[in-house]
């Protein structure tokens, strides 16, 4: 009798950047590649840009528009595709209030939940009693806590049809949960100051 068959492995998306605002995530060998892009001509719009290298095609998956600093826009928006309708991020992702996270639906209706978990975000299902994560978020190393990455932050994403069919709405929820969660950082700073 053969043994049982193995589990497939992991989807790693590599993150090159560790920028919010212009970075690519991608797999090693580009079967998966998102492009983040921020243009300096419209510095409060992000794109999130998914790009075929096999058909050479590009791809607009989602826009995030960034409250501007001075106040004047109001909240971020968020809108899929090209021609989709803008609706607000915390209508897309249901932040948490004491606690970095929040959570969205997925395709199907499938609700997914970001929580911090050990210092890292993981991606669980809202449903799961024993959270495990679909998805986990690992953040880059550097040689001595200073010089240049010596391993580049990257998720870890279950090869779960519905999980990677949810990447577009995975990456744009990952983006707005980090912001807030690096922004009440910055806060924090300046209150103790």
């Amino acid at each position: 009798m053969p043994p049982p068959p193995k589990p497939a492995p992991p989807v790693k998306l590599e993150v090159t950047l560790n920028s919010l605002r212009n970075t690519a995530i991608s797999t090693g060998d580009d079967s998966v590649h998102y492009e983040i892009v921020t243009r300096f001509w419209h510095p409060n719009t992000t794109k999130i840009n998914r790009v075929n290298f096999e058909t050479r095609e590009l791809a607009t998956v989602a826009e995030i528009e960034h409250a501007r600093p001075d106040g004047k826009s109001g909240d971020a928006r968020v809108r899929f595709s090209d021609k989709g309708d803008w609706m607000s991020a915390t209508e897309f992702v249901k932040f948490e209030d004491e606690a970095v996270g929040g959570s969205f639906q997925g395709t199907g209706g499938v609700e997914y939940k970001w929580r911090m978990h050990k210092g890292r975000l993981q991606l669980v299902r809202a449903d799961d009693p024993e959270k495990v994560p679909v998805a986990e978020f690992r953040p880059h190393k550097r040689h001595f806590f200073v010089f240049r990455m010596s391993r580049h932050a990257y998720f870890e994403v279950k090869p779960i049809p519905e999980v990677v069919d949810a990447l577009d709405r995975l990456i744009v929820s990952y983006l707005l949960v980090e912001r807030k969660r690096r922004e009440s950082k910055i806060r924090i700073r300046l209150e103790r100051s």
